[in-house]
């Protein structure tokens, strides 16, 4: 007779006040709220600068929009034109040479310039093996609950996990969240739009005739749309439908849903944006029975969110700097990606740009007017809702991150907005200058 299976030992615990009102203590050089693209680029930089490095994100997994909401596409990485050249560098070697070893990376020529395809799963293995590497600390599930500051100084922040209270103190801060999360938490100005940028929820899809499909034009489907997308319920009558080479599945982007800073409405647009997701499905079934007859969600991302809220920094980008490729004495990164304003439900602003065009993204819009040891990354950096819709992209943002861990290195216990900008722009020489053609 065999032994019999040992039962784990269990214990009784009881949290008693004192725990609670003494939360554990983290301490860094440089904290990172929100581990999006550009809250990952900050990371990993300010790692390599040889500093201690903490990684903080409400959600579950690394990676934010990037890895969780199903984009399917690298876009801004690339210039306008018949041999388009990569205008941002940093952490993008190694993220592209890992999503082509696992054959999860593939580059299509699209609007006057290249737009690679990644699959997610491959991106957020590449975000976590390259944090760990780097031995940055990371929080996840981490909910901000309030911003220490002595003037314009941020000197710690309270947060709450499922595994209690946490002060996390640090020197430098980067503000990745998105929705300027910890600028608004720590009393700085922000902006907000008066009417909604539209967010979108992307889905995969499975189950199509994939050759058949690589032949359908865009520009028909859109025309389709705009002639029976009530008749399926459809609020928006733009949008495709693209596939990965080789893998059975599509990416659909035909989805607008408001993004409200709101406790309920995450939730409620979420659900929304699923029940759009559906109705396209129908539409794509009933118009295009040969190719997508049998056509079924594979997996619905998590909503995408374009603009809701950003810093006042200490330049707002505008408009008609991108239009004419304004190059400010502080500019800090480059790109070319045309103006893809979501500002209205039933379709998309664009505007492209010729072959020589760039603009750029100044120091100064990355940096509340107040703060001192703070910089803004992605989308909460400052400009109009039209500039911003032109920056606000996965390359950019990288970049982005890059300079506020640079500017941040650069200001030690000083001011961010003190730092000598020669030097800032000579760290991100690469980002500016350098002309590489793939």
């Amino acid at each position: 007779m065999s032994e019999p299976y040992p039962i784990p030992a269990t214990r009784i615990v009881r949290q008693d006040a004192a725990s609670i009102a003494a939360p554990r203590v983290i301490a860094a050089d440089i904290v990172v709220v929100g581990a999006g693209i550009s809250g990952v680029s900050a990371a990993l930089e300010a790692a390599k600068l040889g500093r201690r490095v903490a990684l903080v994100d409400a959600g579950q997994q690394l990676g934010g929009q990037s890895t969780g909401s199903m984009l399917g596409t690298l876009c801004g990485f690339y210039s306008n034109g018949p041999e388009p050249y990569r205008v941002v560098y940093g952490i993008v070697d190694d993220m592209f040479d890992h999503l082509r070893r696992a054959d999860a990376f593939s580059i299509r020529k699209g609007r006057n310039t290249y737009i690679p395809l990644y699959q997610e799963q491959a991106l957020v293995r590449w975000i976590e093996q390259a944090v760990t590497a780097a031995g940055i600390d990371v929080l996840l599930g981490a909910i901000l609950l309030r911003v220490n500051r002595d003037g314009g100084r941020i000197t710690s922040l309270s947060l709450a996990t499922r595994f209690g209270p946490v002060e996390l103190r640090g020197t430098g801060f980067v503000d990745a969240s998105g929705d300027a999360a910890l600028t608004y938490a720590a009393g700085f100005a922000c902006r907000e739009p008066v009417t909604p940028i539209m967010g979108t929820l992307m889905f995969t899809i499975e189950g199509f005739d994939q050759d058949a499909a690589q032949t359908l034009d865009r520009w028909t489907v859109q025309k389709r749309l705009g002639e029976v997308g009530p008749q399926y319920g459809l609020v928006r009558r733009d949008g495709f439908v693209f596939a990965f080479p080789g893998k059975g599945q599509a990416t659909v982007n035909m989805t607008h849903v408001e993004t409200p800073l709101d406790p309920l409405g995450y939730a409620a647009a979420q659900a929304e944006g699923r029940a759009q997701a559906d109705r396209v499905v129908a539409f794509l079934r009933g118009e295009y029975p040969q190719i997508f007859g049998a056509a079924r969600v594979r997996q619905y991302g998590f909503l995408g969110i374009r603009q809701t809220r950003w810093i006042v920094g200490g330049h707002s980008l505008t408009v008609e700097e991108v239009r004419q490729g304004v190059k400010q004495p502080d500019a800090i990164l480059r790109c070319s990606w045309p103006i893809e304003l979501h500002d209205r439900a039933e379709d998309v602003h664009w505007e492209e740009f010729g072959d020589d065009h760039l603009h750029y993204m100044p120091f100064g819009a990355l940096v509340p007017q107040e703060a001192d040891n703070l910089v803004a990354a992605g989308r909460c950096a400052d400009g109009d809702p039209a500039a911003l819709s032109s920056v606000r992209v996965m390359g950019p943002c990288v970049a982005m991150g890059a300079a506020a861990a640079q500017a941040l290195d650069l200001a030690g216990a000083g001011s961010v907005r003190q730092i000598d900008i020669a030097a800032l722009q000579g760290r991100l020489t690469d980002n500016l200058e350098r002309r590489d053609r793939e």
